[in-house]
């Protein structure tokens, strides 16, 4: 046979396709005795092997195709099915179950408010929903304006699931259905299906969705954990990794995606209690966590933190910019922070603090700068830094330019918004809203959000820059810088601090230790903020906990007028 002849019959032969069952089924068979924990705060730890999780996996699937689930393809969607659940393993088996059948995975952001909630399910048009008991309160008060759901299953650590009954919904015990199914046979089918679907806020409108298929997801996983094999994380089968972002976020940034190629011990924490998640890190011997910078910022102030050896522990931080005040505490405790960064369009991650061959040999110090704040490409993707023109700024350390990014796992569009989707792709290139720096090494340094730089005067004013030297003031816990509308400045910085448990601090002293800054010529004078507003409650959160600063600006905006 020619080349030719094969190239044109090559899909009679076998076109392997880039499914997530394939994942999966790669794991069990490597690792098949690893194992997964699910160590709720309220209820007895399980224990589960990969080949046990497979075998639910595969029951769950058989229950799903029976009640009704139907497989898409790359015209379209197959069945909606959205989770309102904890990070567990009735997730992850959602994981791989739902889009296993070609179905879509709706990952539902508890943390919306309840109308914001209900118009995710609506607009994905999920006719099935699997719902962790305890938001059954938030069900009963949105199920009236559900216009697609049908079905609903319910999902329970208590050893007697709740009896109950929704008006024009069927629903169902998740646990009845597993033991009551037979396994399912996963078939090949194309992987260019969409897998997973999910929202993301933005500053203004409702929420966008994003979706993404099987390929993109495999090879998001595959690239995961080649960057996490390597230094500085250098994670692999000997790890335990438990995840402190939610499911529902992201993928929980491609863990329960790349735990199964790299063979990885999982612990699941279902709601997040942190006096327990300490306690759990120490007793399963944890050695990776992440999450955004709160959750570290509460572990380490969590009354019970200072009993537990936190040594070794890796900290893989993304979400938004680690604070340097946080950093330097958490390092005093001996744990090793690595950042990473990535948006719900990219999957997330895009980029990490990978270190080159000759980083191995830099001074520590030289490489703490680089752990916090810079970032390298993963495999796969392709990162600029560019102009509003869109041309490269130069590799200078100093040129500030927006991030735009190509990988093959990137968002094709927002689902149903054709408009918000061109003002996306413009260009060809992925625009992130993130502005940044790259140095000669190709090393790219954020600096901040587009909607959250400054603008007084004309010039920009970088809110990170001010956040992270206030961040350092030994009685500041938590801290946001805003622009705020001034009359002959267009914006002036407005600072919004939280200090430290027990701690006490005023507007002047914050002013007084910037000055020392601009002393040392690390900033100019005139960055200095306005107000500083010393606030005894803690900062607004969106709902992935990062600092709200769409409310914070919302809040003050009349505070320079006033």
């Amino acid at each position: 046979m020619s080349i030719e002849e094969f190239v044109e019959r090559a899909s009679e032969f076998y076109d392997y396709p880039l499914t997530l069952t394939n994942l999966i089924k790669w794991g069990v068979d490597t690792f098949p005795e690893q194992e997964i924990v699910y160590a709720p705060p309220d209820a007895p730890k399980l224990r589960l092997t990969f080949t046990q999780v497979w075998d639910r996996v595969r029951r769950l699937a058989t229950a799903l195709e029976q009640l009704g689930v139907k497989p898409g393809d790359p015209k379209r969607l197959g069945t909606r099915v959205g989770a309102l659940e904890w990070n567990s393993h009735r997730y992850l088996e959602l994981y791989y179950a739902v889009p296993g059948l070609g179905a879509v995975l709706h990952t539902v952001n508890v943390r919306y408010s309840p109308e914001d909630i209900a118009y995710t399910i609506n607009h994905a048009g999920d006719e099935i929903l699997f719902v962790k008991d305890e938001f059954l309160p938030l069900l009963q008060a949105i199920i009236p304006k559900l216009k697609t759901v049908k079905k609903v299953v319910l999902m329970t650590d208590k050893p007697e699931p709740p009896q109950v009954k929704l008006p024009g919904v069927e629903v169902y015990n998740y646990e009845d259905l597993i033991r009551s199914s037979s396994p399912y046979d996963f078939k090949d089918f194309d992987e260019r299906t969409v897998a997973t679907l999910f929202y993301t806020s933005g500053t203004t409108g409702p929420p966008k969705g994003v979706f993404f298929t099987h390929r993109q997801l495999v090879l998001h996983a595959m690239a995961i954990a080649i960057s996490t094999s390597a230094p500085p994380y250098e994670l692999s089968v000997r790890d335990v990794v438990m995840p402190l972002v939610p499911m529902y976020h992201v993928h929980a940034w491609g863990g329960p995606h790349a735990m199964f190629l790299a063979g990885q011990k999982y612990v699941f924490t279902g709601r997040m209690d942190w006096g327990y998640i300490l306690k759990t890190i120490s007793e399963e011997k944890v050695t990776y966590v992440y999450g955004v910078p709160v959750i570290l910022y509460l572990l380490l102030t969590h009354p019970d933190s200072p009993k537990y050896d936190l040594r070794g522990l890796k900290y893989g931080n993304g979400g938004s910019a680690m604070p340097e005040g946080l950093y330097k505490l958490a390092r005093s405790r001996g744990i090793i922070v690595i950042n990473g960064y990535g948006l719900s369009e990219t999957a997330p991650v895009i980029a990490q603090a990978l270190f080159k061959a000759s980083t191995l040999n830099w001074p520590e110090d030289k490489k703490e700068n680089y752990l916090m704040k810079g970032l390298r490409q993963i495999p796969l993707t392709f990162i600029r830094v560019v102009d509003e023109y869109g041309k490269d700024v130069p590799k200078d350390g100093k040129t500030i330019g927006e991030i735009v990014v190509r990988s093959p796992w990137l968002t094709p569009a927002y689902f149903k918004d054709p408009e918000k989707t061109r003002e996306l792709w413009r260009g060809g290139w992925l625009h992130t809203g993130d502005v940044a720096v790259w140095d000669s090494d190709g090393h790219i340094w954020i600096m901040d959000r587009l909607k959250d730089v400054i603008k007084s005067g004309g010039e920009w004013i970088v809110s990170t820059k001010l956040e992270d030297i206030i961040s350092t003031h030994p009685a500041v816990g938590e801290v946001a810088v805003i622009g705020v509308p001034h009359p002959k400045w267009g914006e002036r910085p407005v600072a919004v601090v939280v200090p430290k448990p027990g701690q006490r601090v005023t507007e002047d002293d914050i002013k007084n230790y910037l000055m020392k800054f601009v002393e040392k010529g690390e900033i100019p004078k005139w960055w200095v903020p306005d107000k500083v507003i010393i606030s005894e409650k803690e900062l607004p959160k969106t709902s992935t906990a990062k600092a709200d600063k769409k409310i914070l600006r919302e809040l003050y905006k009349n505070v320079l007028s006033a």
